[in-house]
């Protein structure tokens, strides 16, 4: 049973990232603000739920929480201040839109940076304890979903559509084959055997 707070605060926000460990696309975070009387039932760690569930999950989300953020880091900027960086800055840049100001934030994970003078919490595997922050993950995940799904429409090859971004064995070959595109984190590992991989964009 996920709780709905971990503070006394009114205003509590759960924030989340999806789309870390991939080797393209971006990172994206949502923070989530729930009401005291919010329910809903199937809500989990976004992990644990089939990508239909996450879909049914997203519009309620919207409906019942009293506000919401997702932001996007491009990989451009991940390759520049590196994933965890890029990650903590998603997830800092929807806070910082939310309306109301969250009076505490609690965290997925255990690594963050304080947002303004806003008192925080880490919370290991917070996504499965935590209302707000499963909430924050569902969303993170549907919309970076959907983001990689309209890139996949530009470069079909890579079967984004499908792995969204991550290391399968068949987004690997692709990059053998085809080479990168304007869309991966060049200082990702993308090969297995990569030492040193020549950065031409496919057009």
């Amino acid at each position: 049973m996920l709780l709905l707070k971990y503070s006394s605060f009114q205003y509590e926000t759960g924030t989340d990232e999806a789309g870390r460990g991939c080797l393209a696309g971006p990172v994206t975070a949502a923070a989530v603000i729930l009401p005291d009387d919010f329910e809903m039932e199937l809500l989990n760690d976004s992990k644990q739920l089939t990508e239909k569930v996450r879909m049914q999950l997203q519009p309620l989300i919207q409906e019942k929480a009293l506000c919401y953020h997702v932001v996007h880091i491009q990989p451009e900027i991940i390759d520049e201040i590196n994933i965890l960086n890029a990650s903590i800055r998603a997830m800092q840049d929807c806070i910082k839109q939310l309306s109301p100001r969250p009076h505490h934030i609690i965290v997925d994970g255990n690594r963050f940076k304080p947002v303004a003078d806003i008192p925080h919490t880490c919370v290991i595997k917070g996504d499965s304890k935590f209302l707000s922050i499963a909430a924050a993950s569902v969303l993170a995940k549907t919309y970076r979903d959907d983001y990689m799904d309209k890139l996949h429409e530009e470069y079909p090859m890579y079967n984004w559509k499908k792995n969204k971004g991550y290391p399968t064995l068949e987004h690997r070959e692709a990059i053998r084959k085809y080479g990168i595109t304007p869309y991966h984190r060049k200082t990702f590992r993308l090969l297995p055997e990569q030492l040193e991989i020549e950065f031409e964009y496919q057009e």
